[in-house]
């Protein structure tokens, strides 16, 4: 059974008129007649019944009609899909991301792809930054957006940089003053989270460089813990600007500046093996919407200039 007698069949019972059907598909008559005789031999039963008022079903045809039918529409989403993928409108997308980026940057990131291309499938898989890179290396993911690591196999794209910001309540005396010396940060409870982040170093390494020892000390495995922590008054954590956007514009954290401190920053990136050759269909739509992440970052993160490295 071949698609042409199909077609064939559908149109002359759509016509009810075989020239006319013959002239719809651009074939002769007689070739028409040749797909239908064909058709009904390998079905085994006449499917049309000549008469004055043109072709006619017979109960067999009737019974066939609405497979035919629903064939040619299948066949027809198949085509439309197929293009689709070609144009990166539809298929399937798999996106790697740290905790962080998932969390805070990714969701935004993942309602600007979905309102263009809604008929991609989406997968994401979270792991810490080394975790995601090892998903890239063995074609797990696609596309993965970590902090700034460096491998021979893979390419990768400066995203934005995330800030450490210094967190407390509002009611906690160093959001009376809005800036305080690191030394000041001994008098207060340090909350500290995943020990196994690059979050974590960079807050120990802060302190020790500077010869702080805070009062004391609270571990947790997660940001959003962290917060709620600090939220509660149980102390004060240094916390990535994308994770207490939110929460400082609502008012319920106060960001406080640390004088004489150098900015905290941790750059984030998208990887991708560097084997791939260029990015197409659906990785290539979310690839070049990568250029306006500026536009969903909170205001005082910083977008990083766009350009490959490896």
């Amino acid at each position: 059974m071949h698609l042409a007698q199909v077609e064939g069949f559908v149109e002359v019972a759509r016509q009810g008129n075989l020239s006319r059907a013959a002239e719809a598909l651009f074939v002769t008559q007689p070739a028409l007649t040749a797909r239908l005789q064909t058709l009904e031999s390998e079905l085994g039963t006449r499917l049309f019944l000549r008469s004055r008022r043109g072709m006619e079903l017979t109960d067999g045809g009737r019974a066939f009609l609405p497979y035919a039918e629903r064939a040619l529409l299948a066949l027809r989403d198949g085509r439309e899909l197929v293009a689709e993928l070609g144009r990166g409108m539809a298929g399937e997308l798999t996106v790697g991301a740290a905790p962080a980026v998932s969390t805070y940057v990714l969701p935004g990131l993942l309602v600007r792809f979905t309102a263009r291309h809604p008929n991609v499938r989406l997968v994401v898989r979270t792991g810490h930054s080394e975790e995601v890179l090892q998903m890239a290396l063995r074609n797990e993911i696609e596309v993965g957006l970590v902090r700034e690591l460096r491998h021979p196999l893979l390419e990768s794209r400066p995203l934005y940089d995330d800030e450490l910001v210094l967190v407390v309540v509002p009611e906690h005396p160093f959001a009376v003053a809005g800036v305080i010396p690191i030394e000041r940060m001994s008098e207060a409870r340090l909350i500290l989270f995943d020990r196994t982040s690059s979050y974590y170093d960079l807050t120990n390494t802060l302190f020790r460089e500077a010869g702080v020892a805070p009062r004391g000390v609270m571990e947790l495995d997660n940001i959003d813990a962290a917060k709620q922590m600090v939220e509660q008054g149980l102390g004060i954590a240094l916390l990535p600007r994308t994770a207490i956007a939110a929460e400082v514009e609502d008012g319920r954290l106060a960001a406080i500046r640390i004088a004489g401190a150098a900015p905290i920053r941790r750059r984030i990136v998208a990887i991708r093996r560097a084997d791939a050759g260029p990015p197409t269909g659906i990785l290539a739509r979310f690839w070049a919407l990568l250029d306006d992440i500026g536009a969903i970052l909170p205001p005082g993160s910083v977008a990083a200039e766009p350009g490959l490295q490896r």
